[in-house]
């Protein structure tokens, strides 16, 4: 059995930071709790700050400096972001309570035995995995070693810029856990105090003496976590995390949001977290909603809602973080804010679960498509969804009616794009003999432009004239009758026809009874070619 731990070191600090416009990150920053300062960056250290110093010294050393304060909810999202990413390489992951002084949840265990293979041995998968936890712009120490709380253990003993440890079995483990301090498991943190006394502050030191002294001494419980951290004693089974169905983060604003540019870091550290949550499950998101919660106080007015939800739909599911902090980002300039925001909340319950299609290495329509609907997309995250239009065919045959205007739909052309392959793979079979008339006559080329009315033509020697000049008819008729049930009747036979400087015109000669009025009959150009 192997496993891999990830210890987040300064897991409060740096998920502080992380909130933190990017133009302050930079600036000297410390991070307080009741009795001082508990960490602080590097542009404060040179300054003079040192961990331990009270607020008033550090502020004193640098009058400028960010003090920052420990969120139990910021913390446990970030480390619940790294355990989602962990779950796109293996579904073993467990939590570790092995944080000082205070048991939070710091560290992630993964039991990897059965993934080693797929992902070409430790070496390979240890590479993927720092990739994949880059954009959390957190310290990560990795270890490994055959029980779960020995890797543990030797990854928060490798921090502070040593090398990472690493044990293949059970004596490499013993070797690596003889420096490793006794407070890091949970009987050593209740006995810490008799064992510093007795100068029993390391595992080492503590294996070399008599392990009935030791039991009489401290009861059972500290050897028995011992054997088990080195492997001697079977561990208890691990309670596996598991994913919930919808995604559901909050984010509280470190100052209050005045207008949406103030948004834009808190949502995008938003979007990271439900994009590692969706990639554990090998999903891709449709559609999810931001939520904007507004002062209290200004709540009591009429007109302030509770919140402002802004809805973010994709024509093609996507995991692509710049591409949905760009829609992001469209709608958010074009938003205004009738209060200003304390607390920002992103839900998604609409994923398509399963692996994308490859990438290609040639050009092809899905390419092209997939360009189209992302163009889409932006454009309806900057102008408004009804603002988009296409034309869609309707059901009638008059060339001015066989199509409207409407919205388009993000779902119809993310559907659309995703079948472009299955459908362009099909073969078109070969119409019969009998049928190549009617294929002809209903492919027949027809302008895109039309005249918003038809425009009735002068008529000599039964040929229709335009500008004073006769037309050539090249190609028809294109006969329809319709407007028996919905008037008006429509009876007409199309042509193409030519005029002398070689234009082409769409023209029509209405096929109506005698009876219709004399205004309603005779030749009407429609429509222009080019």
């Amino acid at each position: 059995m192997l496993w891999i731990a990830l210890h987040l070191p300064r897991l409060s600090f740096e998920s502080w930071l992380a909130v933190l416009p990017p133009d302050q990150r930079a600036q000297p920053a410390a991070l307080m709790d009741s009795c001082g300062v508990l960490m602080c960056n590097p542009a404060a250290q040179r300054l003079g700050v040192r961990p331990g110093q009270q607020r008033v010294t550090a502020l004193a050393l640098v009058p400028q400096l960010l003090l920052g304060r420990i969120d139990a909810a910021r913390d446990r999202q970030m480390i619940t972001r790294a355990a989602h990413v962990a779950l796109a390489f293996t579904p073993a992951v467990c939590w570790a309570d092995l944080a000082k002084p205070a048991p939070v949840l710091a560290a992630v265990l993964l039991q990897v035995q059965a993934s080693l293979r797929y992902f070409g041995g430790l070496a390979a998968l240890l590479q993927r995995l720092r990739t994949a936890l880059e954009p959390l712009t957190c310290t990560v120490q990795f270890a490994s070693a055959p029980t779960a709380k020995g890797a543990a253990v030797l990854a928060c003993c490798a921090c502070d810029g040593s090398d990472e440890l690493h044990a293949a079995d059970r004596v490499q483990l013993e070797g690596l856990l003889d420096a490793a301090p006794l407070w890091l498991i949970d009987a050593g943190r209740a006995q810490w105090d008799a064992l510093d006394r007795m100068g029993l502050s390391t595992f080492g030191a503590l294996r070399r003496l008599p392990r009935p002294a030791l039991r009489h001494r401290f009861g059972p419980a500290l050897l028995d976590e011992i054997d088990t951290v080195l492997g001697v004693r079977c561990e208890p089974p691990p309670a596996w995390i598991t994913l919930p169905e919808t995604f559901e983060a909050r984010l509280e604003l470190l100052t209050r949001a005045d207008t949406t540019a103030m948004l834009l870091h808190g949502a995008q550290w938003l979007i990271e977290s439900l994009l590692a949550w969706a990639r554990a499950q090998q999903a891709r998101v449709r559609r999810c909603t931001l939520y904007l919660h507004h002062e209290r106080h200004r709540r009591q007015e009429s007109d302030v809602p509770v919140a402002t939800e802004l809805s973010i739909a994709l024509a093609e599911a996507s995991c692509d973080a710049t591409h949905l902090s760009l829609l992001l980002r469209e709608r958010l300039a074009h938003l205004s804010l009738p209060a200003p925001t304390l607390e920002l909340r992103l839900h998604c319950a609409d994923v398509v679960r399963g692996s994308p299609s490859s990438a290609e290495l040639f050009a092809s329509a899905r390419g092209e498509r997939e360009g189209l609907v992302r163009l889409i997309e932006r454009l309806q995250a900057r102008l408004g969804e009804g603002q988009v239009q296409q034309l869609r065919p309707v059901a009638d045959h008059r060339p001015e009616r066989d199509a409207a205007l409407h919205a388009v739909s993000v779902d119809a052309v993310g559907a659309t794009a995703g079948h472009t392959r299955r459908r362009s793979s099909l073969a078109r079979p070969a119409a019969p003999e009998h049928e190549c008339s009617v294929v002809r006559a209903v492919t027949a080329p027809r302008p895109i432009w039309l005249l918003d009315e038809p425009l009735r033509l002068p008529e000599r020697q039964s040929r229709p004239w335009l500008d004073g000049q006769p037309l050539q008819l090249l190609c028809g008729p294109e006969r329809i009758e319709v407007g028996w049930w919905d008037a008006p009747l429509a009876g007409r036979d199309y042509f193409i026809a030519q005029t002398p400087d070689g234009a082409l015109v769409w023209l029509y000669r209405a096929r109506l009874p005698l009876s219709v009025a004399e205004s309603a009959q005779g030749w009407f150009l429609h429509g222009r070619f080019g």
